[in-house]
């Protein structure tokens, strides 16, 4: 085993046995690892544990089999997101996605930067959900999916009323859109906001303003793009569409 100071993200526990838990934490030196975490309840730990928890680790890291966790310092926990189930629930989604996009012990730490800004925003106030689909075309590429939001296919012009084309993996251009009779049909501003969302800076993002109608739209065309070319079903994920269903019910009058 080797000893590690790291900062990480726990992404989730388990229980294992009667009083000990298994936890996951994205390191920002290490990737992913598993840790065991013997008589929970009653550790010094236990606090530190917690889903979406941040912190300065201490770890014995062990490259055939669990790890341990030393101590820590530091503690970041996301006050806004947990007090809300609406964020709370996009939150847990970007994590899970976070989670399926790299294997397990393979250090990335510019996905964890990513990730941890991300939470932050969404603490600071920030819109959850375009952070979510900002974070879900930026991320595209940890699957394999590369997909351009800025040119045409066939000409490479930029700055037109694109469609989307799934034969083609990209965009048609208004002088291009015959090349596929079941191009997605799309409002041009889709293509345009996820142009700007694979390269938007976290400086800019305050700028970004999206009306629920397009937020629809956004999320519509996202789902089509993971189920067709990432092809996994997260349980957060589902947990998102059924809160679309009811949620409006416990939203604040001002935000319905």
């Amino acid at each position: 085993m080797q000893t590690r100071e790291t900062q990480g993200l726990v992404l989730y526990n388990r229980n294992y046995r009667e009083d000990d838990k298994l936890v996951k934490i994205f390191t920002e030196t290490d990737g992913k690892r598993m840790f065991f975490v013997k008589h929970a309840s009653k550790s010094k730990l236990n606090s530190v544990i917690q889903p979406l928890t941040v912190a300065d680790f201490i770890l014995k890291l062990n490259d055939n089999g669990l790890s341990y966790i030393e101590d820590y310092k530091d503690v970041e926990l996301y006050k806004e997101i947990n007090a809300d189930l609406f964020k709370l629930s996009y939150a847990s989604y970007v994590v899970a996605l976070a989670d399926a996009a790299i294997a397990d012990n393979v250090a990335d730490p510019q996905l964890f930067v990513f990730l941890k800004k991300t939470l932050e925003l969404m603490d600071q106030g920030l819109d959850y959900e375009v952070l979510t689909n900002i974070f879900e075309v930026q991320i595209l590429d940890r699957f394999g999916v590369r997909l351009n939001f800025h040119e045409c296919v066939f000409c490479h012009r930029v700055g037109l009323p694109f469609d989307f084309s799934h034969q083609y993996s990209g965009l048609l251009c208004p002088e291009h859109y015959q090349e596929d009779d079941r191009r997605n049909h799309l409002d041009p501003n889709v293509p345009y906001l996820l142009d700007r969302f694979q390269n938007v800076s976290f400086e800019e993002l305050q700028s970004i303003s999206v009306k629920p109608e397009m937020k629809q739209k956004l999320r519509h065309f996202l789902d089509e793009v993971y189920d067709d070319y990432v092809g996994i079903r997260l349980k957060s994920k589902k947990f998102i569409d059924d809160l679309s269903k009811w949620g409006d019910v416990m939203k604040p009058a001002d935000d319905k």
